[in-house]
């Protein structure tokens, strides 16, 4: 069963509310005022038996193409002419209006099979609505609660009705069962599993260029773009392979300062932001070259690296400022100010123009690398031998640390535990020093780094 759906309608009548539902996760935000949607998301449904890909996209608003409202309403379109069905939805309770007509006649030229859904017709307040939604001829309308989950079964019969080709049960084929779980015989090679996409966020300030950038990478516009800073809401990710590498990138809403987000919606923005960068593995920060490196990019840096995820620095717009000494600047200003992820990968690109993409997933696939990197038990007390005996602890009110052994118990991002006395005394300089050895010796550029002290229990300290 694959097939997709797309949910269309004016703005607020509860489209990403019922993608939440079909999802089963609060994936798209949702707020009481119009036009919250922007981008169109595409998520995994499921309702019942069937599985879906599911679109949620931007309410359909009358506009010229050249303003924000027109471009949203293209990358509605475009989810229209690429659905197999479409859900039209109205809300029940305010009934049916001029825009919801005008956007009927769209729907229905567009020849695919039309389910429409009369939501919020939980109680007595919907019936009227529910029952002029048939003066648009699209068929019977489905009361349906996206909200409270009502009117689900309804909704199911309908998908099964539009697409019967689709939702149609297969039947188990058991002989190809049989030769899916047969053992290649001997001298065969097996097949290679698919590779498992990186997943990368590309945060950064308001206006820096990363939907641009995304769909540079895509090579569509997939994201909406434009002048206007503040444009993405939802962090919405696309699957892309570049260069033979596969990534699932997240495009997130601009991070302003906490002092001057004054607006709810901007609030939620924010928190998908920085969602999408927890589940993350590799973050992009993306720096407009013509405004300088601000507090604000230092803290987004230090959030990630405290969030222990792998960090590459996208310097975008970099054609246009003179390059004269651009990277060196660079290096040493990062470097100093971001001590945490020295070495941290810094690719100067056109997110417009498409220049230095191949430098940034090289980066980016590089960093993933060194994420997941382990070293051996031996190398590491080779190296705490060298380093003690170059640098020995300081005493601590006249008595030494001793420090025993060291061993990295995981990795993503590299975490080492060193056994050693009084772990209470070890001075953060000392500890400074053994994680800035550990990144030169073992070569671990642009991570961060977990150095945890520990003490062995004392038999004699009863």
């Amino acid at each position: 069963m694959t097939f997709s759906l797309a949910i269309v309608g004016r703005p607020n009548v509860g489209k990403s509310t019922l993608f939440n539902r079909l999802v089963g996760k609060k994936l798209a935000l949702v707020d009481d005022r119009p036009g919250v949607t922007r981008d169109r998301r595409e998520g995994e449904g499921r309702l019942g038996d069937l599985t879906f890909r599911i679109v949620d996209t931007a309410g359909l608003e009358e506009a010229t193409p050249a303003s924000l409202e027109g471009r949203m309403r293209a990358q509605t379109e475009a989810a229209i002419g690429d659905c197999d069905a479409i859900l039209f939805m109205i809300d029940a309770r305010i009934g049916l209006t001029p825009t919801d007509r005008a956007f009927a006649d769209l729907v229905r030229k567009a020849g695919k099979p039309v389910i429409l859904v009369a939501n919020k017709s939980e109680g007595r307040g919907g019936e009227a609505g529910t029952l002029e939604a048939f003066g648009l001829g699209l068929g019977d309308p489905i009361p349906l609660s996206a909200e409270h989950g009502e009117g689900l079964s309804d909704l199911y019969d309908a998908i099964c009705d539009a697409l019967p080709e689709q939702t149609r049960l297969e039947e188990e084929d058991e002989e190809a069962e049989d030769e899916a779980d047969e053992i290649p015989a001997e001298g065969e090679v097996e097949p290679e599993k698919p590779r498992r996409p990186i997943k990368v966020a590309v945060l950064g300030r308001p206006n820096a260029g990363k939907s641009t950038l995304i769909n540079k990478l895509l090579g569509e516009d997939r994201l909406l773009t434009g002048p206007e800073a503040g444009i993405t809401r939802d962090s919405i990710s696309v699957n892309v392979t570049y260069a033979g590498i596969p990534l699932e990138v997240f495009d997130t809403a601009g991070l302003r300062k906490r002092s001057r987000i004054d607006d709810k919606l901007e609030k939620l923005s924010a928190a998908d932001a920085l969602r999408a960068m927890k589940f993350a593995e590799v973050v992009v920060i993306l720096i407009d070259a013509t405004r300088p490196f601000e507090e604000q990019d230092l803290r987004i840096a230090d959030l990630v690296a405290r969030e222990g995820r792998a960090l590459v620095i996208g310097y975008n717009k970099a054609d246009l400022v003179p390059r004269g000494g651009l990277a060196t600047r660079l290096r040493e200003e990062i470097d100093h100010l971001l001590p945490q992820v020295k070495g941290v990968p810094i690719v100067p690109l056109s997110g417009l123009m498409g220049h230095g993409l191949d430098k940034l997933v090289a980066a980016i696939a590089s960093a993933h690398k060194v994420w997941n990197k382990r070293v051996a038990t031996n190398p590491l007390n080779r190296f705490l031998q060298q380093v003690t005996e170059n640098h020995p602890p300081p005493a601590v009110s006249g008595r030494r640390i001793k420090l025993r052994y060291m061993t990295q118990p995981k990795a993503r991002p590299p975490s080492f535990v060193l056994f050693c006395s009084r772990t209470d005394a070890v001075p953060e300089s000392y500890i400074r020093y053994l994680v800035n050895g550990i990144r030169e010796t073992f070569d671990l550029p642009g991570v961060p780094i977990r150095l945890t002290l520990r003490e062995k229990d004392n038999p004699y300290a009863d």
